[in-house]
């Protein structure tokens, strides 16, 4: 980031004179806009002392000179004077009056905010930078220096909120019938019972509300390794619709309420001669359902990225978890897998990839394999405006036991999701965004068929 200089030839001839004069007697010789030119020149011939001294003349002249306020706070931050740089860039930003003035003023607050160690909130002031800015070239700009910033930043947190209908909040199943417990039934009455499912057991309609946080401190880093401490939360609680109100009376939202905390750390290191980014990663959490504790978990992850090309990357990903139940069943689970990435001629980048899980558990009823095919396509042109990503997979479970069925329990799901982000809207370099998603469950035992249709509506940034 830098202030931009006009007029620099005429303004260094200047520079010799003012070396050796009194600024006093230079401002009766000097006009303000060639004392400006002169104070920009010394900046940029790394003489921010004198390009100091210049700009509290001009201040001294006239208090609301934009423009030595900015040149003030750039001086004073090459010098290392970064408490009071701060002070001359707020005095800056609180003159700023246009879109150009007030971009200006925000990337001189950030430049200040950078360099003194302040990264998060330089972020935030480059992104203030960003709104303001008066055309697509500065808020690029913006942009570019918010990645530089970022990547220096030890931390870095993203923020997540959800507002989603959805046609089945609680998971519940599609039919309105199913059998008793096949063997218990079985040894009492002869044959299976057939009975009405309860209305909180069925699908009920409403509207989810949540929200997430996602932070990472980089504690230690090399050209090729970082070592990352992170923590996440994040919590959704749901508002049952009229017609689900009238379904189920006693059933509040808040009863299908989830949420959950983690801490973790995580190791990366490029390696493949450039070529691969390996990924190990340890974490512990907690998850809560309907306001109670739900389950406690530890996981430990490696993953592997190698980019073949410039247009092709396969991604390995190993994963094992320990799940001790508070009111679910304990779970042992393992899963692994592989992602290829393709960057199509026509820009269009497309993935598929494939997945298998097996768990084991001390309750028969929870162990389950799985294999889960999925395939995406993120459209390189944008289409009204909105960025297009789509998302079409299908996953098999099989449980070789269930209580209620002699065959265990076989299930499959299709599922399917487009997301649409409005890049021409863009408030404080965030866009909103639109998903809509499907999904279907077909079993063997119908208590678990399960039709879902939602829409997500949240925020994303834009760079």
């Amino acid at each position: 980031m830098r202030i931009t200089f006009t007029s620099f030839q005429r303004a260094a001839a200047f520079c010799g004179a003012l070396l050796l004069c009194d600024i006093a007697a230079a401002q009766t010789v000097l006009s303000a806009a060639q004392m400006q030119t002169a104070a920009k020149a010394q900046l940029h011939a790394g003489q921010p002392a004198v390009a100091l001294k210049l700009a509290d003349a001009l201040i001294a002249r006239d208090a609301t000179d934009l423009t030595a306020h900015l040149v003030r706070a750039r001086a004073l931050r090459d010098m290392g004077r970064f408490d009071a740089a701060e002070v001359a860039a707020k005095q800056a930003w609180a003159l700023a009056d246009t879109d150009g003035n007030r971009f200006a003023a925000a990337m001189i607050r950030a430049q200040v905010l950078s360099s003194a160690g302040k990264r998060t909130r330089a972020q935030l002031w480059l992104r203030r930078a960003a709104e303001a800015a008066p055309n697509e070239r500065l808020k690029q700009r913006a942009a570019r220096d918010f990645g530089y910033v970022r990547q220096k930043n030890p931390w870095s947190t993203q923020l997540s909120f959800t507002l989603a209908p959805n046609s089945n909040i609680n998971n519940g199943s599609a039919r309105e019938r199913s059998f008793l417990n096949y063997e218990l039934s079985k040894i009492l009455f002869g044959d299976p019972v057939e009975y009405a499912l309860e209305a909180a057991s069925q699908a009920l309609s409403g509207l989810e509300i949540g929200a997430g946080i996602t932070t990472r401190y980089r504690f230690k880093q090399s050209p090729t390794t970082a070592h990352d401490l992170t923590f996440s939360a994040s919590y959704r609680s749901f508002l049952l619709s009229k017609s689900a109100k009238n379904q189920a009376p006693d059933v509040s939202g808040h009863d299908f309420s989830f949420g959950s905390i983690n801490l973790g750390y995580g190791f990366t290191k490029k390696n493949l001669k450039g070529r691969g980014r390996l990924n190990f990663g340890a974490q512990i959490g907690q998850s809560f359902y309907g306001g109670a504790r739900y389950a406690s978990s530890q996981r430990l992850s490696l993953a592997q990225a190698v980019t073949h090309s410039r247009t092709s990357q396969m991604q390995y990903r190993l994963e094992k978890e320990w799940q001790t139940g508070q009111r679910t069943s304990d779970l042992d689970r393992l899963s692994g897998r592989v992602t290829w990435l393709n960057r199509r001629e026509n820009g269009n980048l497309m993935s598929l990839s494939f997945g298998a899980v097996h768990t084991s558990s001390p309750s028969a009823s929870a162990q389950y394999d799985a294999v889960t095919l999925r395939a995406g396509l993120t459209l390189a042109k944008p289409v009204m405006g909105a960025a297009i990503r789509f998302n079409l997979g299908t996953e098999l479970r099989d449980y070789d036991f269930t209580q209620h069925g002699p065959d265990g329990r076989r299930d499959t799901r299709v599922f399917a999701d487009v997301t649409a982000t409005f890049r021409q809207i863009d408030y404080f370099g965030f866009n909103p965004s639109a998903t809509v998603s499907l999904s279907k469950t077909n079993s063997n035992i119908g208590l678990y068929d399960v039709n879902r249709f939602g829409i997500n509506f949240g925020i994303r940034s834009a760079f």
